[in-house]
């Protein structure tokens, strides 16, 4: 992806942050659409075609909860980063469980911001240049393509970071792939400290591939080490 296509929305209504940051990354050859209400942001972002969407928790009408809902709910594929208050974990979680990719606690620092703009870019271009077309473990497919998976044939309505994070478990089924690796390729930056955003990505992949019965492919946890994934021929052992 050419960096003069990077076209972002964010939908805040504070106009002088959304001035700010469009200042700072145009010299990143980003554009930056600003929208000031949930009602509005939801309606943009359902109409044009971005890279990344900075969604604030609180706004004007609809909440950023429930604009990042109504998105996903829709359809909606681009990568979410939402803004939450400093310290407020709820907010964090919440965001996370309903499809946010990742979060950037207010106040933050501008450079901070950018960096993870260009982690998720980057992520986003990795995934279109794919070493891969396809990759089948049991009965779980993942299509690089089209960045969908599917299990017993039936559809996983993933965002952008589970299917990387399912990818990277495919790739090496029954083996442990580290938690700094997966939050790497999957958020694009390091593994912070008492950071909980891999394991509420990886919990909302275990739901989503729980489905109904018990002879699944199933994610298990490796105390210090990461997770792996046990093809659904092991899953029952």
């Amino acid at each position: 992806m050419a960096e003069d296509s990077n076209r972002l929305l964010i939908i805040d209504d504070d106009l002088e942050l959304a001035q700010m940051l469009s200042e700072y990354v145009a010299p990143e050859g980003i554009e930056l659409v600003s929208a000031r209400t949930g009602n509005q942001g939801l309606s943009v972002a359902r109409s044009e075609e971005f890279q990344l969407i900075i969604l604030d928790v609180m706004l004007p009408g609809l909440s950023g909860f429930e604009v990042l809902r109504q998105y996903r709910e829709s359809g909606g594929k681009t990568p979410v980063l939402m803004l939450t208050a400093r310290g407020d974990d709820v907010d964090r979680i919440v965001g996370l469980e309903m499809g946010a990719d990742d979060y950037l606690p207010k106040p933050f620092n501008p450079r901070e911001l950018l960096a993870r703009i260009k982690a998720i870019l980057r992520r986003t271009s990795d995934l279109d240049q794919p070493p891969q077309d396809e990759l089948t473990v049991g009965t779980l497919h993942a299509d690089f393509r089209k960045r969908e998976a599917s299990l017993d044939d039936v559809p996983l309505n993933l965002t952008n970071a589970e299917f990387i994070i399912l990818a990277g478990l495919m790739k090496e089924p029954g083996n442990v792939v580290s938690r700094a690796t997966l939050t790497k390729a999957a958020l694009g930056r390091q593994l912070l400290p008492d950071d909980r955003s891999l394991d509420t990505h990886i919990s909302n992949l275990r739901r989503k591939l729980d489905g109904n019965g018990d002879n699944r492919a199933r994610i298990r946890s490796v105390r210090g080490t990461g997770y792996m994934l046990v093809p659904a021929d092991k899953a029952k052992t």
